[in-house]
């Protein structure tokens, strides 16, 4: 087996793998990043919407806009929707968003290699890849999604996981809203209409020991939307995957003597009631890159650093998600099925949601 020296070795090339490669490639820094996928952004595993802030920290991101989000109405039950009319954001092409990522990373120095897939990682930090060879760096950092191999390599697992299904289905009308359904019937997570143009996202996250209830349950929604006139029957395409729900892990480790920082979906930074992770995935990943140059300039705190700076951000926001959601799911445990009193406590879009934890 041949050895390939980096500074750092990225694993996974989503948001925050790219984020981490560029910023620690910009710095300096020899870096390698790997991923399994044949190319970046495929296949399409979330909803792609993201915040209207995404676009600090995303350069040019109307060149992968779909369209605006001014709304989001939350239907609870068979109740009229709720409406929050403040609520902005975008639909992007996530492939194309994933691939300026990767294009910044390599712009700025970092060797990008797809199809590459991490075997494991041993004891002194050498990344063993499907090919046979043998990554050695002075630093890894993973990034490598809610299942991720870097983080299981020191200890921190992504548990419990929401399991999602998505399909993407014709538009008749234009629509600048997010439309978000909760029900008592969807335990452990929501469903979701998101507009994309002339065609939208729909889909389900359930708790997965409910994951039977999945497919019923969308082409239930499916049906209801399509006799209502609001999507067409055609089904575009299908999607699904995994998110994690609870909450932050440790975000740095070590094997040997080699740091191993975590970001994104593999730290644990998804919302664990919406499910967003996007913003979170390219802030931290930039924040690990910096991290990385620094720890390699003789920084002996920047691992601490990064632990300590992207808890401060979405510690909070994230621990909150996870308090609810667990309350939620202990309604089917004592009363059998949550109320819809008891939903919109869960629901990012009532003020129920941000007062004090019982």
């Amino acid at each position: 087996m041949s050895a390939v020296d980096a500074d750092v070795v990225v694993v996974g090339l989503g948001p925050a793998g790219s984020a981490a490669a560029a910023a620690a490639a910009e710095r300096g820094l020899t870096v390698v990043a790997i991923d399994r996928r044949e190319q970046a952004g495929v296949p399409v595993q979330c909803a792609e919407f993201v915040p209207s802030m995404v676009a600090q920290d995303v350069d040019d991101i109307e060149r992968v806009s779909l369209q605006p989000i001014r709304a989001m109405a939350t239907f609870v039950e068979s109740e009229s929707p709720d409406v929050t009319s403040c609520f902005r954001g975008r639909m992007i092409d996530r492939r194309a968003f994933d691939a300026a990522l990767v294009a910044k990373a390599e712009a700025a120095g970092a060797v990008c290699r797809f199809a590459t897939t991490l075997r494991g990682l041993s004891r002194d930090g050498g990344a063993r890849l499907n090919d046979g060879t043998v990554l050695r760096a002075r630093m890894i950092i993973g990034a490598d999604g809610p299942r991720s191999r870097v983080g299981r390599a020191i200890g921190q697992v992504n548990a419990p996981l929401v399991e999602t299904r998505q399909i993407t289905v014709p538009l008749p009308a234009p629509h600048a809203a997010t439309d978000i359904f909760l029900s008592a019937d969807v335990p452990g997570g929501y469903a979701w209409l998101f507009p994309k143009g002339e065609c939208a996202n729909l889909g389900l996250g359930v708790d997965p020991s409910r994951r039977k209830v999945l497919k019923p349950r969308l082409e239930g929604l499916h049906r209801r939307l399509a006799l209502e006139g609001r999507v067409g029957r055609e089904v575009l395409g299908h999607t699904g995957g995994a998110i994690p729900v609870g909450g932050i892990l440790d975000l740095s480790g070590r094997l040997g003597r080699v740091p191993v920082l975590l970001a994104g979906d593999a730290a644990g930074l998804t919302n664990p009631v919406t499910g967003a992770g996007i913003s979170a995935a390219v802030i931290s990943g930039a924040l690990a890159g910096r991290a990385a140059a620094s720890w390699a300039a003789g920084d002996a705190d920047a691992m601490e650093d990064y632990r300590d700076e992207v808890t401060a951000i979405f510690g909070p926001s994230i621990e909150r998600a996870r308090q609810r959601r667990t309350d939620l799911l202990a309604c089917y445990a004592r009363d059998g099925l949550p109320t819809p009193a008891a939903l919109r406590q869960g629901w990012i879009a009532y003020p129920q949601y941000w007062g004090r934890h019982a």
